[in-house]
């Protein structure tokens, strides 16, 4: 029976093929902008991850992510290095800046003072030179997504840049996560970057923490907010916050949402629709199976095997195109390290299965009230 059913599906090819539209074109896209959603939300904590080095963040305490920070007196780093369990303790300063390149193009950027000992604050990976270049006057380094937006033909390093009317060298590229806005980001030194950046008397943006051995990072931070009167976050907690920030003050969450809605709903409509006429066209077929004995309850593995089997290779239609989809624009930087979290593709396989069944239901209604007379007629 069940060879019978995947005949008469694939015997109607014009159905057959629009019910595996329907599936694909829907799982392709919940998968691709659930996949698309995640990742731009992890870009809300690039700025903290980028920073590998730090078990706790240290800021005031109205600021809430590494983009929105209310500067504080350089006197914190000393009130922090001196609380127990801390084993170093390193200023940090996030400023927004303009440059004008050599082309005479203006660019928002982002400036970044890392420790000048240490130089805690850098990413981990270098895509061009090393992280000694700094040691030299004037030197910035710039992150990668940041050359292709400001140098897109390449050729980055030796560019020299006018940044608050100061000299500005790029000698090194970063492999860096990008951050949610896709902003240029120039790494410097903490010292170099007062002078890019002047601003108010209070400049510290944070003060980047390592724990002792026998403390635990959670731990440290409670004994840097009681006896600093700051606001500590570990790492993954700060990394949260920035999540937290994108989903309460932008409208991302609902349009990707909505977005997935209409996936679900237009799979919906299409299998709906689709399934309905393959039923319709064939009910002949199902009262004959009727008339010469086959039960309602094979009647309707008969129907199950067929959506299941329009469901599998729509599903896998679907997912197939999403991999293929990040893969093309890999090379992009605005898709920049995306992947695909394993449970989109559960998330959206549910959502097939939804599809399917409610679809299934729907056209089996029809199968069941044929009367094997109807044959005949």
């Amino acid at each position: 029976m069940n060879w019978i059913a995947i005949r008469m599906l694939t015997g109607d090819a014009q159905k057959f093929y629009g019910l595996l539209f329907g599936i694909a074109f829907s799982t392709l896209l919940i998968t691709q902008q659930l996949t698309i959603f995640v990742n731009l939300l992890e870009r809300g904590s690039s700025g903290v991850y980028n920073v590998s080095s730090a078990d706790v963040w240290v800021m005031d305490p109205v600021s809430r992510t590494t983009d929105v920070a209310y500067p504080m007196p350089s006197t914190a780093l000393d009130k922090v290095r001196g609380v127990p369990g801390v084993a170093w303790a390193v200023p940090h300063i996030r400023a927004n800046a303009n440059v004008r390149t050599s082309d005479g193009d203006l660019e928002g950027v982002a400036v970044i003072g890392v420790d000048d000992a240490t130089l805690i604050g850098l990413p981990r990976g270098m895509a061009e030179g090393s992280a000694e270049v700094l040691s030299q006057p004037d030197s910035v380094i710039i992150d990668d997504v940041g050359v292709t937006r400001m140098f897109p033909d390449g050729g980055a390093l030796g560019q020299r840049l006018e940044l608050n009317d100061q000299r500005a060298v790029i000698r090194g590229v970063a492999d860096a996560i990008p951050s949610f806005t896709s902003t240029v980001v120039l790494y410097t030194k903490y010292s170099q970057a007062l002078n890019y950046v002047p601003g108010t008397r209070n400049r510290l943006s944070f003060v980047l923490v390592g724990k002792a051995d026998d403390i635990t990072a959670q731990q440290l931070v409670d004994r840097i907010e009681a006896q600093t009167g700051l606001k500590a976050r570990t790492r993954d907690q700060f990394a949260s916050d920035g999540v937290q920030f994108i989903v309460e003050n932008t409208g991302i969450p609902l349009n990707f949402g909505i977005t997935v809605a209409l996936g679900f709903i237009v799979g919906v409509a299409i299998v709906g629709l689709t399934f309905s006429l393959f039923i319709r066209d064939n009910i002949k077929q199902f009262g004959a199976l009727k008339a010469i004995g086959v039960t309602n309850g094979k009647i309707r593995r008969m129907v199950a095997v067929q959506a299941g089997m329009v469901g599998f290779i729509g599903y896998g239609l679907g997912v197939l195109g999403t991999v293929l989809f990040i893969l093309a624009f890999s090379g992009n930087p605005t898709f920049k390290g995306f992947y695909i979290p394993w449970q989109i593709p559960l998330i959206s396989l549910v959502a097939i299965i939804l599809i399917i069944a409610l679809t299934g239901w729907l056209a089996l209604r029809s199968v069941m009230k044929t009367e094997p007379a109807a044959v005949f007629r």
